[in-house]
């Protein structure tokens, strides 16, 4: 897994998806790092992505029985993550809600096959944990259960503003709250190993800010 990790930071900053200099996050804070999975957008790079996603899900032995993506991003993950697990001898169905129902043919809001059995919810990244909710929701609605959320990277750090900082990072939250592990194909740690090592040439001079980061922010 070590070595999964170590070569996924290193994919991701050879395709430029993640990048270091100065960032504004959703929470507003300032951060070194920036990781936009919504820049994996052509073919080679997407299906390289959906290896490491479909390797993580099994090496992590959660049990599960289809794959579920929330609109937007999830989408494509999800779809790409079915097809690399078929690759790898383990054929799984998927699904995906629209932003809206629709109102002919079929209807309803969910695309793809019907939930049932466990479901692994696949995003990116979890921000404030919204899409989970959503997603968690309308797999119980559906009668499924959620098995656990897989996503890219695990920014470890406390949610809140400055001043009422979380002794939790939105994460930890999200597997508190629902009761279900949240899987990561790498985190903070393993970028900052990264930037330690030989791997990271070249980019040392982003690692002090990083460890300031974490310091301040870090879970």
């Amino acid at each position: 897994m070590s070595d999964l990790r170590q070569e996924f930071i290193s994919f991701s900053v050879k395709a430029e998806v993640l990048r270091f200099g100065e960032f504004t996050t959703k929470a507003g804070r300032q951060s070194p790092y920036f990781f936009n999975a919504g820049l994996f957008h052509d073919g080679a790079t997407l299906g390289q992505l959906a290896q490491f996603y479909a390797q993580t899900l099994l090496d992590s032995g959660v049990q599960f029985d289809m794959l579920f993506g929330p609109a937007y991003k999830g989408i494509t993950l999800a779809s790409a993550t079915a097809v690399a697990l078929a690759a790898k001898g383990r054929n799984t169905s998927f699904a995906y809600n629209r932003k809206e129902a629709k109102d002919h043919g079929e209807g309803g809001t969910i695309v793809g096959a019907k939930l049932a059995g466990k479901v692994v919810i696949i995003d990116d990244v979890i921000s404030a944990g919204t899409s989970v909710r959503e997603s968690v929701d309308m797999i119980r609605a559906a009668g499924a259960e959620p098995a656990a959320v897989l996503i890219a990277l695990d920014r470890m750090e406390r949610s809140g503003k400055d001043g009422a900082l979380s002794e939790h990072s939105a994460v930890q939250q999200v597997s508190k709250e629902f009761g279900i592990p949240v899987i990561s194909i790498a985190n903070l740690d393993d970028l900052f190993t990264y930037l330690s090592n030989a791997g990271g040439a070249g980019l040392g001079a982003h690692k002090e800010a990083v460890a300031a980061y974490r310091t301040r922010y870090g879970v």
